[in-house]
């Protein structure tokens, strides 16, 4: 393993961020579910944390990845981000974001949503810089 493959997956463990919400009225649609909008905005929230911890820069969203809404999110349930860098490249980083849902009164949960985000590291004069400067990729 090489020192940038190290330390790739040393900043990839300390930057592995969870948020857990409840999804209370305000969030909720028509449906009385999760409000898609209000779902990829959290993910979106949770995967630029992790990829700030992971790189420390300024960055930018460049994309998003096929979400994948698996079910519903009914209101009163608590939700579950959790957010991994899964891909380094030399300025970019993608992130995959799992969202899991659990009722407030039984155990167990599941995944209710995943997608993925990628991101650029960017400078001063929003030009693409390494994300992990000094390691060649």
């Amino acid at each position: 393993m090489t020192t940038r493959d190290q330390e790739i997956q040393r900043r990839t463990e300390l930057s592995v961020t969870r948020v857990t919400k409840a999804v209370f009225p305000p969030t909720t649609n028509h449906h009385n579910t999760l409000f898609g909008g209000t779902a990829l905005a959290w993910m979106d929230e949770v995967s630029f944390i992790t990829a700030t911890r992971f790189c420390r820069l300024p960055l930018v969203t460049v994309s998003t990845d096929r979400i994948d809404f698996n079910h519903a999110i009914p209101a009163g349930s608590i939700v579950e981000l959790v957010g991994r860098v899964v891909k380094v490249g030399n300025t970019s980083l993608k992130v995959e974001v799992q969202v899991f849902v659990e009722s407030m009164s039984c155990d167990g949960r599941e995944q209710a949503i995943h997608g993925q985000f990628s991101f650029v590291a960017i400078d001063d004069d929003k030009r693409p810089v390494p994300v992990l400067p000094g390691f060649a990729a």
